[in-house]
């Protein structure tokens, strides 16, 4: 808050205090609309498909919430889309984006899970007439009161890219399994990979682009948030995508990947840590905290997002460990 100005200030140096202060709030105000918009850059990683790369950061008003990736695939017929970004504003940008590369509408958008950075643009998209493809186990998510608790608490985390006209959007068509589709006229192999990071886990192999849009089983240059994952499904699903004839993976957060082996080995062996030591512990007793200090993370400490994402990654694979240990796997 400002000062309030002075009642026995003259009025010449008054009225030039109130310009200073309204020059001040206009600077401020400059300064605010800037930090609150992120670039974004279509980047190519196929002939006809591009992406846009979120920021390492956790989502904030002044961010937009812009802290995963979405692709998309200029087909024959139409564009596909994959993901829909952390806000209605930042799917409007995508848009925008979109028509500056082609003009062909938007047909499809094909999640690779409901988790909110991935989700929130989605009513955008709706409103353009494109269909909507996720896999069938979201439904469980996003009719839960975490779902619509987490959308309350972003309406003023994040506002206000994210308000009260910010709705959850169901798919119009659920999968059950892995498939191959028909969008736009170009070839889609859907594999369902879940549940790992998420119950409703997808990836997207366009094969004519050799492109695999692997969603948030990969995170390339910087630490995954593990949640409430199954991190052993995890690391057999990262093996499978391996599998794929690719020349570029594009992680649901961070660059592209030309080396996609290299970076899942990261992936994995992150994980493969994290059971490890939290296995152990949970299989001897030792108290999470107690754990966790005894544990050498010097590996990882360098890695962004180290500081937010890492204790809860523990913590959580020390209760599925846990879990697990006692033969509720």
């Amino acid at each position: 808050m400002f000062p309030s100005l002075p009642n026995h200030a003259h009025p010449i140096v008054r009225r030039w205090l109130l310009r200073a202060l309204a020059l001040g709030l206009a600077a401020l105000s400059l300064s605010a609309t800037a930090q609150a918009t992120p670039e974004m850059t279509p980047q190519k990683v196929g002939p006809n498909t591009w992406f846009v790369q979120g920021l390492a950061a956790l989502g904030s008003p002044a961010n937009q919430n812009f802290i995963s990736n979405a692709g998309f695939v200029v087909a024959p017929q139409g564009v596909v889309v994959i993901d829909a970004l952390g806000s209605p504003a930042l799917a409007r940008r995508l848009v925008q984006k979109i028509a500056e590369i082609t003009p062909k509408p938007i047909t499809h958008v094909v999640l690779t899970h409901y988790h909110a950075d991935h989700i929130y643009g989605l009513q955008v998209f709706k409103e353009l007439g494109a269909q909507i493809i996720a896999q069938q186990d979201a439904r469980t998510y996003l009719n839960s009161d975490t779902a619509a608790q987490r959308l309350v608490a972003s309406r003023t985390e994040l506002a206000p890219w994210v308000d009260e006209h910010t709705r959850l959007v169901p798919a119009d068509r659920w999968l059950t399994d892995s498939t191959t589709l028909e969008l736009a006229g170009m070839r889609f192999v859907v594999e369902r990979v879940g549940p790992s990071h998420t119950p409703e886990d997808l990836a997207i192999h366009v094969p004519s682009e050799q492109v695999l849009f692997a969603g948030d089983l990969m995170f390339s240059g910087r630490l995954p948030f593990v949640g409430q994952a199954d991190s052993g499904q995890w690391i057999a699903s990262l093996d499978r995508l391996l599998r794929f004839d690719v020349q570029v993976v594009v992680p649901g957060h961070g660059a592209a990947s030309t080396e996609p082996r290299k970076d899942m080995v990261v992936m994995r062996d992150y994980l493969n840590y994290l059971r490890t030591t939290m296995g152990q512990a949970a299989k001897d007793l030792v108290p999470f905290e107690e754990a966790y200090s005894n544990t050498d993370w010097s590996r990882f400490e360098p890695m962004p997002m180290f500081r937010f994402a890492n204790r809860m990654n523990a913590y959580n694979t020390y209760l599925l460990m846990e879990k697990e240990s006692l033969g509720g796997r």
